[in-house]
């Protein structure tokens, strides 16, 4: 199994955008793909291999079988070796599945929509219903993303969500999207003994990761990777 995130270090110094890996930003193509290279080497392997959801902030996770873009949807799950399920974020949650016994991987970008809709837990059915998976033979890694200390939302966003994730900060609701994940994923059934939630806040480690909710118009994006080899 390997799985990668970038970060915002690295990239070319001229560019506002740094190590962007986001062809949709307006960031110089060419910048663009000297990075993914960097990065993709980096992992031991190329951007022919990367299968890629063209994100819409939607609930729909698709098997894949090849590499290439696949539209209209936020997670792909495979059992394919040396195919490589990708994701781009700036303060939305990557998530990697993987499931042990039948070898089955999936790649998942939840934002604040697609964790509203449980994302996750499509992907976990999905791994199911294609591959015979079992979520208790699951383990699950949670991203750095927005979390609860700088994500302020509006009350109508707010109301969408669970109250035990919502917290009033200074008089503004704040929501946990990575602490609403979690709990999207043991009430599948993946152990929480499994289950690795990265602490790190996008939007708060400006040296460290892209953050739209920060930066606007010049954040870049990372990219998450996850492959059998």
């Amino acid at each position: 199994l390997l799985t990668g995130l970038s970060t915002r270090i690295g990239g070319p110094a001229e560019s506002p955008f740094g190590m962007n890996l986001s062809f949709n930003v307006g960031d110089n193509p060419e910048n663009v793909r000297a990075n993914r290279e960097a990065f993709l080497k980096e992992l031991g392997t190329r951007e022919e291999a990367l299968a890629i959801p063209r994100q819409i902030h939607s609930s729909t996770v698709l098997r894949a079988d090849h590499p290439g873009i696949y539209p209209d949807c936020d997670g792909l799950v495979t059992d394919k070796t040396r195919l490589f399920l990708s994701v781009t974020v700036a303060d939305c949650i990557p998530v990697f599945l993987f499931e042990k016994k039948k070898k089955v991987i999936a790649a998942i970008h939840s934002g604040w929509r697609g964790t509203v809709a449980a994302i996750v837990v499509q992907g976990v059915r999905k791994m199911m219903e294609e591959y015979g998976a079992e979520p208790a033979a699951m383990s699950a890694y949670v991203g750095p993303a927005a979390s609860i200390c700088c994500y302020e939302v509006s009350p109508e966003v707010a109301s969408r969500f669970d109250s035990r994730f919502v917290r009033q900060m200074s008089g503004k609701p704040h929501v946990d999207l990575k602490g609403t994940v979690l709990h999207q994923l043991l009430s599948v059934g993946i152990p929480s003994a499994a289950i690795d939630v990265n602490p790190l806040c996008t939007i708060s480690e400006s040296s460290l990761f892209h953050s739209f909710r920060r930066d606007g118009a010049k954040s870049g994006r990372m990219m998450g990777v996850i492959g059998l080899k």
